[in-house]
């Protein structure tokens, strides 16, 4: 094999994450910078996801050391949510631990893409850099070397393209259609050295797309310069769910609105136009002051259920998850409180990152 080959080359490709999954990756939060006062207050909705997901697939999570390992089961066995001891011990069979410190949890934007070939039965890693946010939130040296270690884990070729990108910053339908914004993947911030253009050329190389399509900002209050799953997301090949703000008055009305039409006017790679179903937004959470970057778009979709993040919003919670089930009739939507996550800048879709099954 050349291994200076592009992975599109040779016949790779990222699933969309509606597909079939091995396993989920998460990344145990220990830095309390990401949550200043509430660290100790997210655990329990993250314990949940973590039980959700593994109660019917595999969830793998990176941690420092040992006592890190036993600290996280300690946590998920005290978080059990009216489910028996022996269920729980049960559904902890389905999670494994990797010893690949990390400093920080958010797995989506530094954990290891997975890609496969499905004519060969191989699957492989793209190691992108990593920057943690256009150099937001140093130090991220470990963060950035976590796809080659779970390469090294797993016994799975690594490839590294040598510019900066996030999981959370592109969407994929699986059909050769990827969804991205230009708020982010064009900010000087991640790889001033690369225009539009060459951007397109490694994504169609290393992601195995052929068809990108660009939407302009991202919700207020999100640090990652406007990343997608926070406002559209892909359902199934041919429809995304896109977030909506319904008061004009809102900061976030007007760049929506501007999404919606541009997604109106997009088509796939097939030509097709893309189903649009329209998702609410819920109403500001705002703490100290900040607007948190609250979007029922994070979602995580794994092979049975989909956790949706939920902000005590007596409107709106019950009306997206209605939204998000009717996109996914096969699978359970749960919605689980977010309100302390999400003082992180981000929820369950940007702590976790699945692992396609071959």
């Amino acid at each position: 094999m050349n291994h200076n080959m592009k992975p599109a080359a040779l016949g790779y490709h990222f699933p969309a994450e509606f597909e079939k999954q091995a396993s989920m990756w998460l990344s145990w939060p220990h830095k309390e910078a990401s949550w200043p006062g509430k660290l100790h207050l997210i655990y329990q909705p993250y314990c949940e996801f973590i039980l959700q997901i593994a109660s019917h697939q595999k969830v793998n999570i990176n941690v420092a050391d040992i006592s890190m390992q036993d600290l996280a089961l300690k946590t998920i066995r005290q978080s059990h949510f009216g489910k028996s001891v022996s269920d729980v011990e049960q559904i902890i069979k389905n999670i494994s631990f990797y010893f690949h410190p990390t400093n920080d949890a958010w797995c989506r934007d530094h954990g290891p893409a997975f890609i496969v070939n499905k004519d060969l039965g191989k699957k492989a890693i793209i190691d992108w850099g990593y920057n943690a946010w256009g150099n937001k939130y140093p130090p991220y040296d470990l963060d950035d070397i976590i796809p080659s270690l779970t390469g090294k884990s797993l016994g799975l070729q690594v490839f590294h393209p040598g510019i900066i990108m996030e999981g959370g910053s592109v969407e994929f339908n699986g059909e050769g259609t990827l969804l991205t914004t230009t708020a982010c993947l064009l900010n000087n911030n991640r790889n001033p050295k690369l225009n539009q253009e060459q951007i397109e050329q490694y994504l169609m190389d290393y992601y195995g797309v052929k068809h990108i399509l660009w939407l302009g900002d991202g919700i207020v209050g999100d640090d990652t310069d406007g990343h997608i799953d926070d406002i559209t997301r892909f359902v199934d090949q041919d429809t995304v769910v896109t977030v909506v703000e319904e008061n004009k008055r809102d900061d976030n009305y007007l760049l929506l609105q501007h999404n919606l039409k541009k997604l109106k006017k997009m088509r796939l790679q097939n030509g097709k136009q893309i189903n649009i179903v329209e998702l609410p937004m819920p109403v500001p959470v705002v703490y100290e002051d900040q607007r948190l970057p609250a979007s029922y778009a994070n979602f995580y979709i794994g092979n049975k259920s989909v956790i949706v993040p939920t902000f005590n919003d007596t409107n709106n919670d019950d009306k997206a998850l209605d939204v998000i089930q009717s996109c996914f009739p096969d699978r359970s939507v749960i919605g689980i409180d977010s309100v302390d996550l999400i003082w992180g800048l981000g929820s369950f879709h940007c702590l976790s990152q699945q692992e396609p099954q071959i």
